[in-house]
């Protein structure tokens, strides 16, 4: 192996510069398992990365993209071998080390997650971190005894990808899905994925007193701010909330009243870091009985990898509805 192509980020005079360039495999992070990549797809993380809207990477520069699949191409681990169907998804990718926006990849093999039976690359970029993120979420709050007998779940910011995903998995185990979206033109998408109602975010009326009246069994909220404060007083008694997101803001104003009255559990989601054996837990069960219904409905755009970088404005605007694959060529 010569040069392969990526899609670096640079940080120049103050300013991040993303382009495509020749690399190889000295030139990337240090791992001992090599990747060859054949699907990425593009979180809202890794157009904040991308474009310099948000500050995401900790060290310049480095190949970008959170999340990739492929085939093994060599390895130190003894775990994996050559031809192994693998992805990686969040750990420390287009953090600190180099992530899936290239032909290779290089990582540590403890970051790898064999393919699980049912699904191939594409399908596991078709989920990707926001497909994980979805799937975390439920199994942590079920963990925590949320079952549909509680009443119904819902997934704020329902139009992005992590809200689809999450309606179409919560509807598939029996769940009643409320879907809340700034997005009037999405109700009909989202019903078509298991929602069972549709609030427009304008309509809502989030109240002010530390409990409103109990409308909903659970929540996963990827908004934050008053919307993530509004749910801790309106979820009922032991209901539990997923806490994946910020896009509303980080302050959380809210009282101890709904903890200690109604026993409601806030479950904070952190998809990154998540320990090697519970990342395993959970792709299995993303490949068995939390496997999605809707996927082909829910990837709206499917990117060449010389098209990326007119891919990630959309996701920073909110303009495109579900999840964005990526081909590497």
């Amino acid at each position: 192996m010569k040069t392969f192509r990526a899609y670096r980020i640079h940080e120049e005079n103050k300013k991040i510069v993303a382009r495509f360039e020749d690399l190889s495999l000295d030139d990337l992070s240090p791992g001992d398992v090599v990747v060859r990549v054949t699907y990425s797809d593009i979180n809202y993380k890794d157009a904040l990365a991308a474009t310099g809207a948000g500050r995401i990477l900790r060290r310049y520069p480095l190949v970008g993209g959170i999340d990739f699949a492929g085939v093994v191409e060599s390895s130190a681990d003894a775990r994996f071998h050559a031809g192994d169907d693998v992805l990686v998804t969040g750990c420390a990718l287009s953090e600190t080390h180099d992530g899936g926006y290239a032909q290779f990849a290089r990582v540590p093999g403890d970051w790898l997650i064999p393919l699980p039976q049912g699904l191939d690359a594409r399908g596991a970029m078709s989920l990707g971190t926001a497909g994980f993120t979805a799937a975390l979420a439920i199994h942590l709050m079920e963990r925590n005894e949320q079952s549909p007998r509680g009443g119904p779940i819902v997934v704020t910011g329902a139009s992005g990808g992590v809200g689809s995903i999450a309606i179409d998995m919560l509807a598939a185990r029996g769940y009643e899905v409320i879907a809340v979206s700034g997005k009037a033109a999405a109700v009909e998408y989202l019903k078509s994925l298991g929602a069972a109602r549709v609030l427009l975010r304008e309509a809502v009326d989030y109240g002010s007193k530390p409990l409103e009246a109990a409308q909903f069994g659970g929540a996963i909220d990827s908004v934050g701010g008053k919307t993530l404060a509004w749910l801790t007083r309106t979820v009922d008694f032991r209901g539990n909330i997923a806490s994946i997101g910020l896009v509303g803001g980080a302050q959380l104003e809210t009282t101890v009243m709904p903890f200690i009255l109604r026993g409601v559990n806030l479950l904070g989601i952190n998809s990154s870091a998540t320990p090697r054996a519970l990342r395993l837990a959970v792709w299995q069960r993303i490949a068995t009985d939390l496997a999605p219904r809707h996927l082909a409905r829910i990837v709206t755009r499917t990117v060449a990898f010389a098209d990326l970088p007119r891919a990630f404005a959309p996701l920073i605007d909110g303009s495109i509805l579900g999840r964005t694959l990526v081909k590497i060529d």
